[in-house]
């Protein structure tokens, strides 16, 4: 069974797909090559985003805050975030959603079924749409560090 210790770190996302109850396909909500970033912390923070991994970019030529409403709300529709406190509890980690990009988001908890195979953390949970059960699955890899992507030097 998962424990608090085994998820301290930072995950990196492969992918997220969503089964239906009503029928045999699934649906990938970014994509079939998402990237995300999960983080769990050991004084029990946690924070999980996720992107289409073919996002457009912003006008170089325009400030942030002068891009359209337009090109800003496909910017928000191929981004999640949300960040909160955590616990593990029987093979399971909630998240207690303090604040998110989605509104509807905060005050929620957002149970997660977690299996730890290696390096692979797999979370799994459903929820319903209308009459329609959805049950969502997102495969994680734990990020280590590489040559290409050394661990950060602090100073003393």
């Amino acid at each position: 069974m998962i424990s608090k210790n085994d998820l301290i770190g930072a995950w990196e996302l492969e992918s997220w797909a969503i089964g239906y109850a009503d029928r045999d396909d699934l649906s990938y909500p970014y994509g079939e090559d998402p990237q995300g970033l999960l983080v769990y912390s050991p004084d029990g923070w946690m924070s999980a985003a996720i992107a289409r991994s073919d996002r457009d970019q912003f006008p170089a030529d325009v400030p942030y805050r002068k891009v359209s409403d337009e090109l800003k709300g496909r910017a928000f529709s191929t981004y999640f975030h949300y960040a909160g406190r955590y616990r593990v509890q029987d093979g399971d980690v909630i998240h207690y959603v303090s604040m998110s990009l989605n509104p509807g988001f905060p005050g929620t908890e957002q149970l997660r079924h977690a299996e730890l195979d290696g390096h692979t953390l797999v979370l799994s949970g459903k929820d319903s749409v209308g009459e329609v059960e959805r049950f969502h699955s997102l495969v994680w890899h734990r990020s280590l560090p590489t040559e290409d992507n050394p661990p950060l030097e602090t100073e003393a």
